[in-house]
């Protein structure tokens, strides 16, 4: 019986796991964007579950320092330590996550947002990943149809070009019913600026209208003129209209690639700015962070010095006094001394002086009490002497 209870946990358990085993897939191409736009990074899991309960999180691993994009954890988004030049510009849609869809909104692309991305998708038991290739490109000028001249037959020829492409675009040539146009002569070149491309045909001038458009991906730019015998008469008249419009066209497309090539160099110069910034902020924390230190030091050498002078001064306080004491010892031993001197003095006076060249005519008794006399002087002499040379050292 227990055995038969052990087998069905296993298989249970394995079935649980295998339950929620999941894929997590993205775009199998990479994703285009122009500066500026808002763009949608893909990202679902298969089979079509919900990842609610999930831990979701984007980041950049082509990158070398703080890698976060964005983060959705315990139910709730959790930026805290997102890279700085994303901040307020990712979203993931709550109700999306319900269907099993991580898709990663990110809003006004800059050129340092592009590269690669990682969706990152993991539930208690299984984990999966996938990556989005960014890719910024840039939209040419719209294409410039141009009239250059008629021929005997009444037909125009008319040239179209288009510049500024990050890639070499499809051009081509429509009739007013949107039939394509075979053209007489192409021509693709590549400079700093990107692509561009030029195309020539010729057509009766009773056509009516032509198109000349631009494709690249998702982008398309179309151009019209019209050919009909009515707006070309005359036809000096119609040159020289189309040619005014030509170059004010001309204009504003170089104004427009001006103005794109200027701003991709404003977001570099912007970036380049903010990186020399956190570099000075990183450096006024390290002087910071010195000085600190060094005021630290001086106070520890403060203290120090202060405690070498206090401990100096009772140092010489107590030397003081010693040497106090010790004047205070050689004064009382020599007065003692003095002392001393005065009573031999006055022994020899009363013990010596009257029996002085009689002493060997003395009785046995003072004789004896003489010699005693002497012995006594000359112990405490030579004492006195000892303690004044030990007072001197």
């Amino acid at each position: 019986m227990k055995f038969i209870c052990l087998t069905l946990l296993l298989i249970s358990g394995i079935t649980d796991s295998r339950s929620e085993q999941f894929d997590v897939v993205g775009p199998a191409d990479p994703v285009f964007v122009v500066a500026g736009e808002d763009v949608t990074l893909p990202c679902s899991v298969k089979p079509n579950i919900s990842v609610v309960d999930m831990r979701v999180e984007w980041f950049r691993p082509d990158l070398k320092d703080s890698q976060l994009v964005h983060l959705y954890k315990d139910h709730e988004d959790r930026n805290t330590d997102q890279i700085q030049f994303y901040r307020g510009r990712t979203k993931l849609i709550h109700q999306e996550l319900q269907r099993g869809n991580a898709s990663l909104k990110l809003s006004s692309v800059q050129v340092s947002d592009e590269g690669l991305y990682r969706c990152f998708i993991q539930s208690k038991s299984w984990y999966d990943d996938a990556t989005v290739d960014v890719r910024l490109e840039a939209v040419g000028s719209p294409p410039v149809i141009t009239v250059d001249g008629f021929d005997h037959s009444e037909r125009l020829h008319l040239q179209c070009q288009s510049e500024g492409w990050d890639s070499e675009p499809v051009l081509e040539w429509l009739n007013s019913e949107g039939v394509s146009l075979s053209s007489e002569t192409t021509e693709v070149q590549r400079n700093t600026d990107g692509f561009s491309v030029k195309h020539t045909i010729t057509v009766h001038h009773r056509a009516d209208k032509i198109h000349c458009r631009v494709k690249l991906r998702r982008h398309m730019l179309e151009t019209m003129i019209v050919t009909s015998s009515k707006s070309f008469n005359p036809w000096r008249t119609s040159i020289i209209l189309s040619s005014i419009a030509v170059a004010l066209i001309v204009i504003a497309g170089i104004l427009i690639a001006a103005f794109g090539h200027k701003y991709k160099e404003y977001d570099k110069q912007q970036n380049k700015n903010r990186g020399k910034k956190q570099e000075h902020d990183q450096l006024q924390t390290e002087i910071s962070r010195k000085q600190e230190e060094h005021d630290q030091l001086q106070e520890e050498k403060d203290r120090k010095q202060q405690q070498y002078n206090e401990l100096l001064q009772n140092e010489n306080k107590k030397i003081a006094q010693e040497h106090n004491q010790l004047q205070e010892e050689k004064q009382r031993i020599q007065e003692e001394r003095a002392r001393l001197q005065d009573m031999n003095k006055q022994i020899n006076q009363d013990y010596l002086g009257t029996y002085t060249g009689t002493s060997n005519h003395l009785p046995v008794v003072e004789r004896v009490g003489l010699h005693i006399i002497k012995f006594v002087r000359d112990s405490m002499q030579a004492r006195t002497n000892q303690q004044g040379k030990k007072t001197k050292k």
